[in-house]
């Protein structure tokens, strides 16, 4: 389902990173913070320790906790709903869009109430979120996250993906769009009044070594990781378009099949963190391209609101969210990862197609 990018100016600035003695805090964190931010259209950036902390961080910033209410899809990754109960606020889980599997504004809108104290909005799969969100959001004065883990790249109306909600949390663990040689997060903003809590919570709330001026914790990105993804920043455009290349030659060669295909949301740039196809017989269809040598997955086969950290949660029960509970049944993911040569993409192509015959 992936295959890694290692070049030569990654290994070079790995190898100066270590000579220099400056391993924490340096040049290199700085500029990525920067160039990230500026790369996505964001007032300011943070790298951190990975996506996860990136929203607890997130969160912590925008003052909530115990009594608050987090509004959250129930189809994403546990990370997205953890990071709310880790805060002591609790997750509203509620449904995606039939569609494009992103965050149903409708769904949102009456899970609205006095006690919502953010929104987190996922581009899962790399699909941006519908733009009514932050409308609905901004009506009801309510911050939004963007969590962005997925969509390293994608855009919408000419915006990239981080640009839109008042802060936007990115993941760079190696299966990510874009990687730091292990893991790894941003938080970026687009608000100037958030900016220095940001940078402050995730290096011990410090203005100076020994002055702490806010609560915070050690979330830091090593500078090494730091100067690894400046480099992978430069080839993150040529990696979406490749993935945008990919997805189209599966869009176009599966669309006779029996398989319910992805949409693009009119106007965007899908980043294609994954090409997720549905499929009534999946566990038959998953052993068919294990059968010829091709690895599939599933993202994600338990709705967060099933999910057995959330056994006590008043919404976990079947049925509460049909469906995300239907849609959590069907999904699998096929390769869409830049590195595919032209024959492998031909040959999932193949593997499919031969599925329905």
């Amino acid at each position: 389902m992936g295959r890694m990018h290692i070049d030569d100016e990654m290994r070079e600035v790995t190898q100066n990173i270590l000579d220099s003695g400056a391993w924490i805090k340096g040049p290199e964190s700085k500029a990525f913070g920067a160039e990230w931010a500026e790369y996505c259209g964001a007032y300011a950036g943070t790298p951190c320790s990975n996506g996860s902390v990136a929203l607890i961080a997130a969160l912590h910033v925008l003052g909530v906790g115990p009594g608050d209410e987090v509004i959250v899809p129930s189809h994403t990754y546990i990370a997205s709903a953890t990071c709310i109960e880790l805060v002591r606020a609790t997750p509203i889980f509620v449904e995606v869009e039939e569609e494009y599997y992103t965050i149903d504004p409708e769904s949102m809108r009456s899970a609205i109430t006095e006690k919502t104290k953010a929104i987190i909005a996922v581009h899962l799969y790399g699909q941006p979120v519908d733009q009514s969100i932050f409308e609905i959001a901004k009506q009801h004065q309510i911050p939004v996250i963007e969590d962005s883990a997925q969509g390293h790249g994608g855009a919408l109306n000419n915006r990239r993906i981080g640009s839109f909600g008042d802060i936007a949390t990115f993941s760079f663990f190696p299966s990510k769009n874009m990687a730091v040689g292990g893991d790894g997060g941003a938080i970026i903003t687009t608000r100037e009044d958030l900016a220095d809590s940001i940078r402050l919570f995730i290096d011990h709330g410090r203005s100076d070594k020994y002055r702490n001026d806010i609560l915070g914790t050690n979330f830091r990105l090593s500078e090494i990781q730091c100067g690894i993804g400046r480099v992978q920043l430069k080839h993150l455009n040529h990696w979406v378009e490749r993935r945008n290349l990919i997805a189209n030659r599966y869009l176009e060669s599966l669309s006779d099949t029996e398989f319910e295909l992805p949409k693009i949301r009119p106007g965007a740039i899908h980043a294609w963190h994954q090409f997720v196809l549905r499929v009534s017989n999946r566990e038959s269809f998953i052993d068919h391209m294990s059968n010829h040598g091709i690895s599939t997955g599933i993202h994600y086969p338990i709705p967060c609101h099933l999910q057995p950290v959330f056994s006590k949660h008043p919404q976990s029960k079947l049925g509460t969210l049909a469906f995300t509970e239907k849609l959590c049944n069907e999904i699998v993911s096929i390769p869409v990862f830049p590195l595919l040569t032209d024959d492998e993409v031909q040959r999932v192509i193949t593997a499919v197609q031969l599925f329905n015959q």
